[in-house]
């Protein structure tokens, strides 16, 4: 039985320019121990999935069940078994940080879990900030909260949308170092984000959604080995000529340019030189997440999964 199934979702909204299609006939099984990654530009309809599985929103048609429980017949089943830390910042401003998760152990009819409740704010940075105001708390220990509030009843899934969005470095290292804890011992771990490093090193299977549709939907490493090879990154000051400048990725000053060979290095470098372009600090490197994410978005047409 998968922890989490998905089966034909489809999603529509009525909008004053007519109806809208945020997700159509998204199919995919997530299997229980997974540590599973659900990537999309703005508007693939992530967060709206998300929504249809936390009960929160209802699915025009289709079937969404976790661990066997239907998420519309058998919501309070299906609930208790997630963890859900949303994108949005949302906390009560009347509590401080243990009495927030107290009363969030209440409403899922948790008694007498201070243990559980010392060890969520010690290994999310929280233990000195135990009797603080929610309202004195930063943006970066607001989201700590959050998912705190999201593990207080110990969920065998946990729903991540976003989890380190605009946080910093330290609280993205203790987040995945104690999720990525939890996953090996037996949590599954939904997970959307637009850092695709953390998806490459932390996802063993990845779904790739696009206008509302799985385009891709594969194992990490065969995502990545269906990569076309090498990537030549340099830095300079200089126009590129137009036939580099449809290939490449310019992010300021650094280019990026696609390459499956030697060759194809070879006719980049001798390009570059013939137009007169001052190239600076060269590397090549692997093709990456970000690289696949790009080429799929890209190919995508039709909503064809790959």
């Amino acid at each position: 039985m998968p922890a989490v199934s998905f089966q034909s979702i489809s999603k529509s909204f009525s909008t004053p320019r007519g109806p809208f299609q945020a997700l159509q006939d998204v199919s995919l099984d997530i299997e229980e121990g997974e540590f599973f990654g659900l990537l999309g530009p703005n508007g693939a309809g992530k967060t709206t999935l998300i929504s249809i599985l936390a009960g929160l929103a209802r699915a025009t048609s289709g079937r969404v069940s976790v661990l066997g429980h239907d998420v519309q017949t058998q919501f309070a089943d299906a609930r208790r078994l997630l963890g859900v830390v949303p994108q949005e910042l949302v906390f009560d401003p009347f509590f401080n940080v243990r009495e927030t998760l107290r009363i969030q152990s209440g409403y899922f009819g948790v008694k007498n879990n201070d243990a559980w409740i010392d060890e969520l704010l010690e290994n999310l940075g929280l233990a000195d900030k135990a009797t603080a105001n929610m309202r004195q708390l930063s943006g970066g220990m607001k989201r700590r909260v959050l998912v705190a509030q999201a593990l207080v009843h110990k969920p065998p899934i946990i729903v991540l949308d976003e989890p380190t969005a605009g946080v910093d470095v330290e609280l993205r290292q203790t987040l995945w170092h104690f999720i990525a804890r939890l996953n090996k011992e037996g949590h599954t771990v939904l997970l959307t984000t637009h850092y695709l490093e953390e998806a490459e090193a932390l996802c063993g299977r990845i779904a790739m959604l696009k206008g509302g549709r799985v385009v891709a939907l594969d194992r990490t490493s065969e995502l990545l080995k269906a990569a076309s090879g090498n990537v030549l990154v340099f830095k300079t000051d200089s126009a590129l000529p137009p036939a580099l400048a449809a290939q490449a990725r310019v992010t300021g000053r650094v280019v990026q340019l696609a390459a499956h060979d030697a060759q194809d290095i070879e006719h980049h470098l001798a390009a570059l030189r013939q137009a007169g372009v001052d190239v600076q600090d060269i590397e090549i490197r692997r093709a990456d997440l970000e690289d696949v994410f790009l080429s799929v978005m890209a190919s995508a047409t039709g909503g064809q999964a790959a």
